[in-house]
């Protein structure tokens, strides 16, 4: 079993979790406050993986990609929210986020390596278009971003949400991955995929 040495970070405006990968310098997700944490510890990010657009994920995202000259990839639904200040206020919400410099597309796929480490993409849109887990085998463990909570599923009422197909997704892509995977979200505690099948009331059969 491949040990990564993740660091957590947790903050703005609705709690939003980070996680850095010291081997392979990646940071997964950038909520506000993301940016003064890595200064404080000393992270430096080559690679910034997004699991999806909305604010909280993507608050720190063009300081970060600026700061550490970063390689930013995220799935093509996730640009016009990261690369539009204005999406979030033609959208009845009052943020606007600094605009990234365009960074690179990511899809589904079997293997992708960052940082020297192996992943597998999977999509899983529902609570939010595009969105992105990011799953490292060896390790046993899933960047689930908000597709799945410990005890929850993501919010699927904010604009390009789908309930049916948050759902669908969860069972057919993150369940197969097997009972032992940790599942890393965008908000709350660690949780697996064996106690998300068994007691996760949006998900018990």
């Amino acid at each position: 079993m491949h040990t990564l040495s993740i660091d957590t970070y947790t903050g703005g405006l609705f709690e939003t979790n980070a996680y850095y990968l010291a081997e392979a310098r990646i940071l997964v997700d950038a909520p506000e406050g993301a940016a003064a944490w890595l200064e404080e510890k000393g992270h430096a990010v080559d690679i910034l993986l997004l699991t999806h657009g909305h604010v909280d994920h993507v608050w720190d995202a063009a300081q970060i990609q600026r700061e550490h000259k970063a390689a930013l990839y995220y799935h093509p639904d996730t640009a016009p929210m990261i690369l539009d200040p204005k999406f979030y206020e033609r959208h009845g919400f009052p943020w606007s986020v600094a605009p990234v410099v365009p960074g690179h597309f990511l899809e589904a796929c079997e293997g992708r390596i960052f940082g020297g480490l192996e992943f597998q993409v999977l999509e899983v849109p529902g609570h939010c278009p595009g969105s992105l887990c990011f799953y490292h085998a060896p390790s046993g463990i899933v960047f689930g971003g908000d597709v799945l909570f410990a005890g929850g599923v993501g919010r699927w009422d904010l604009p390009g949400g789908d309930r049916d197909l948050l759902l669908t997704g969860i069972r057919e892509k993150l369940f197969p991955l097997g009972d032992t995977v940790k599942v890393l979200s965008g908000h709350g505690p660690v949780t697996t995929i064996g106690r998300e099948r068994v007691a996760n009331p949006y998900l018990v059969p």
